[in-house]
């Protein structure tokens, strides 16, 4: 069974930055997906940012301009880099893997990210 080991999240000021690490704890064949997803309190889980092959990027609005998806493909691994954080963004962020013609993919156990205003 594959886990997705995620890092990074943690409390931060309005106007910081963190970066969120996703690593497979063993290799994933045939990935076509990764991304982060997150779900703020009594919301439900949105997309965050995603890459796809090809390098294919899907952020959501709220996002743009502050977020930074980017993948080792060496390494299996994803990364989200998270600037001018906001209060809304105060949401657990959870990695997803898409492979091959699996419809669910994996999902990391998530990691909090709190955003003091």
């Amino acid at each position: 069974q594959v886990q997705l080991v995620e890092s990074g999240g943690g409390l931060v000021q309005a106007g910081g930055s963190l970066r969120l690490s996703c690593v497979p704890s063993r290799s994933i064949f045939s990935i076509n997906a990764m991304g982060w997803y997150r779900q703020a309190p009594g919301k439900q889980r949105e997309l965050a940012a995603l890459i796809t092959n090809g390098d294919n990027v899907n952020y959501a609005d709220s996002v743009k301009g502050r977020f930074w998806i980017s993948r080792d493909n060496a390494k299996n691994t994803v990364y989200l880099q998270m600037n001018s954080l906001k209060p809304e963004d105060t949401a657990v962020y959870y990695c997803y893997v898409g492979y091959g013609n699996n419809p669910f993919g994996y999902w990391g156990q998530g990691t909090q990210v709190t955003v003091s205003s």
